[in-house]
């Protein structure tokens, strides 16, 4: 059982270099009849890109360079002092804002994966009364807004006192329909049902096959499922607008809209607004990066096996 985990990493590095060396891949060359395709790709990925330009842009200017000046190019280079003054603005609170959003998503996401992992694994994998139904909540809970559910979240919390502490944004993270849904999508084609026959002959038990055989498998798709739920909670705005009060417990988005509804002093604020969103932007640039050869392997396997 042991040998498991080495094979697929074999089997990996195998697959990397082949694609590095173009062989087996698919590349195509750029001709006529694909070029449509590519303009399009790239307009879109211009469209794409375009915000985060902006963004990175306007951390660099002053109050008033980003109104006076064209929005998609340079004016007094102010990115330092920006800077500073977002981290020390209100005796730093944004570097608690920074840690309590890395508390939420990181938390949140992990347990969230691991328990969608569980479930999409049981539901793709065992026999049992209520399979089919259990899994029809789990498409029915997809197509329910988020949103909708902030309100009947509050007053459970608020029955059991949880409102204003952390539990009552991580919580509601933890189950996520679409994760599970994911999951069993990967388990039902990614982990195949003689391995865990072999697994079982050899005198593994369930608990151990999930971990040492499935896992492995599921690596790409837990990756996945990791990002969509680490961004979704990174970039949660109403649930922590119902639930919590206290601005030591806000998360970045929250806490900057407190500073740009702030009647006294929100004009002077928008370069701070603007300068702390830049930089709460930069996490998930850096997960994606850092993660995207098994983020695209795990998109890739969910295509051709949903």
């Amino acid at each position: 059982m042991a040998d498991v985990p080495a094979v697929l990493e074999a089997r990996r590095r195998e697959h990397d270099e082949r694609e590095r060396r173009g062989v087996g891949v698919g590349v195509r060359a750029l001709g006529p009849k694909n070029l449509l395709a590519y303009l399009a790709l790239g307009a879109v990925a211009v469209y794409c890109l375009t915000p985060i330009y902006w963004l990175a842009l306007s951390a660099t200017k002053n109050n008033t360079d980003l109104f006076s000046s064209f929005g998609l190019w340079f004016a007094h280079f102010n990115l330092w002092q920006n800077l500073r003054d977002t981290l020390t603005h209100s005796d730093g609170v944004y570097i608690r804002w920074i840690g309590n959003t890395a508390l939420y998503a990181g938390v949140g996401a992990f347990a969230g994966t691991l328990i969608s992992v569980m479930a999409g694994y049981a539901l793709a994998k065992y026999r049992f009364v209520g399979r089919g139904l259990i899994f029809t909540l789990v498409l029915g809970a997809v197509l329910v807004p988020q949103t909708t559910l902030a309100l009947p979240t509050y007053l459970l919390m608020s029955k059991v006192s949880l409102t204003n502490t952390y539990w009552a944004v991580l919580l509601p993270s933890l189950l996520n329909p679409v994760g599970v849904y994911l999951a069993r999508v990967y388990a039902t084609a990614g982990v195949p049902d003689d391995l865990i026959d072999a697994a079982r002959v050899d005198g593994a038990g369930e608990f151990r096959i999930f971990t040492r055989v499935a896992l492995p498998l599921l690596r790409p798709g837990m990756v996945t499922i990791f990002l969509f739920q680490f961004v979704a909670i990174w970039n949660n705005f109403f649930l922590p607008l119902v639930v919590l009060s206290d601005p030591n417990l806000f998360p970045i988005n929250l806490g900057l809209a407190t500073w740009n509804f702030d009647p006294a002093s929100h004009e002077l604020l928008y370069n701070l607004i603007v300068t702390g969103a830049f930089l709460s932007v930069l996490p998930l640039i850096a997960m994606f990066l850092v993660l995207q050869r098994y983020w695209r392997a795990g998109l890739a396997f969910g295509s051709v096996t949903g």
